[in-house]
Parts: structure tokens; C-alpha cells; sequence
């Protein structure tokens, strides 16, 4: 089993696989500070100083009364929150990540493309033994036969 799992790892891609979650695990961390402290404090002023963070509903209250000033003074009286604010910074977070990921894969997918075109025009059939030859061949290498253009 240990023999199994060393041929598992060496394998080029676990370590592929490796290097992109680390990556990932990176980039999530640059969205969420984009997110926090770059898209959110100015869409806070907009709509009159409100910190997302701190935009819940108590469901129910703690050992304190309510109204509580912030997130974290309603978690310390044991409240029951429903963390509205949270949630849109954990969207427009995955919002950021989905549309980079798109981005990415459609680039890659049209960089496939274009490499698969060029590798289909850069071929052509023999018309005597319809082996694949190079657009610039004038004899064939498979049959010997003179190609006429």
C-alpha cells in the first residue's frame, strides 16, 4: 500500500494537482481582501457608511438585549444571527472567482482551438494512399507518389 501511494504522489500530476490547489488557496485569499477591503468599503459609503460585515438579523437575542452595535458584540451575548452581510461578501467573492475561471477556461479552450486548426491545415491527404502528409509536400513519403498542387 505504502508503495502504491509513493507511485500515487510521484505522479507528475498530483503534483499538479497540488501546485493548483495552493494557487487557488492564494488566490481566494487576494478575492477576499478585494473583496473586504477594496469593493465593499466603497459600496458602504454609498449606501450611507454601512459595513457589510456587520449587516445581520437577530433571530434570537443572547443573554444581552438587543439592539447589538456589531456582529461581534451579538455572537458575544450568545445571539442568534442571520449574517446577511457575510454572504454578499462571500458571493461577490465567489462571483470574482467563477468569472476569472471563466475567463481562463475560454481562453484555453480557444488557444486549443486555434493550435488545432493550425495543426489540421498544416495536413493534408494523399490521394494514392490517403496517409496524412505535410500541406508542403510534393512527393509522399509513405507511397513515393509525385503530388500535383
Amino acid at each position: 500500500m505504502l508503495k502504491e501511494f509513493r507511485t500515487f504522489i510521484l505522479r507528475s500530476n498530483a503534483f499538479d494537482v497540488a501546485v493548483g490547489i495552493i494557487i487557488g488557496a492564494a488566490f481566494s485569499k487576494i478575492v477576499d481582501s478585494l473583496v473586504k477591503d477594496v469593493i465593499m468599503p466603497p459600496l458602504g459609503f454609498l449606501v450611507k457608511g454601512a459595513d457589510f460585515t456587520n449587516v445581520f438579523i437577530v433571530l434570537k437575542e443572547g443573554t444581552k438585549p438587543a439592539p447589538y452595535a456589531t456582529l461581534e458584540l451579538a455572537r458575544s451575548a450568545g445571539a442568534i444571527t442571520l449574517n446577511i452581510g457575510i454572504f454578499i461578501n462571500t458571493l461577490i467573492s465567489f462571483l470574482i472567482i467563477a468569472t476569472t475561471i471563466f475567463i481562463l477556461l475560454k481562453s484555453i479552450n480557444k488557444l486549443k482551438y486555434m493550435v488545432s486548426k493550425n495543426e489540421i491545415s498544416e495536413e493534408k491527404s494523399c490521394p494514392y494512399c490517403f496517409s496524412k502528409i505535410n500541406t508542403q509536400a510534393i512527393k509522399c513519403p509513405h507511397c513515393t507518389s509525385d503530388l500535383k498542387e
